[in-house]
């Protein structure tokens, strides 16, 4: 059973950054693709940034591309979410996915991911 666990969150001035990691366990990591999507309460789940199982090709949303880089090191099980220039709008819970389907592009939708970690919370004051 996949194992998924955030860590990094917490409170920030706008115009910071702050890395956001979440460490796999129970399964074969190398071979998931994995997400970062972030929920605001009262509103959707959406889509922050997303990565193949080889790190070769990502996907960011319109709001943080330029901003923020999602990463993957495999002997470590753990993919990374580096948020520059934080604004606070980033306020939100952060939650990495694993996608366990082996499809060859990560998807965007959060729908199509199988396991999620608990969150972490990301707080961007004015």
């Amino acid at each position: 059973q996949v194992q998924l666990v955030e860590s990094g969150g917490g409170l920030v001035q706008a115009g910071g950054s702050l890395r956001l990691s979440c460490a796999a366990s129970g399964g074969t990591f190398s071979r998931y693709n994995m997400g970062w999507f972030r929920q605001d309460p009262g509103k959707e789940r959406e889509v922050v940034a997303v990565i193949t199982w080889s790190g070769g090709s990502t996907y960011y949303a319109d709001s943080v591309k330029g901003r923020f880089t999602i990463s993957r090191d495999n002997a470590k099980n753990t993919v990374y979410l580096q948020m520059n220039s934080l604004k606070p709008e980033d306020t939100a819970v952060y939650y990495c996915a694993a996608d366990l389907s082996r499809s060859r592009s990560a998807p965007r939708s959060r729908y199509q991911y199988d396991r999620w970690g608990q969150g972490t919370q990301v707080t961007v004051s004015s």
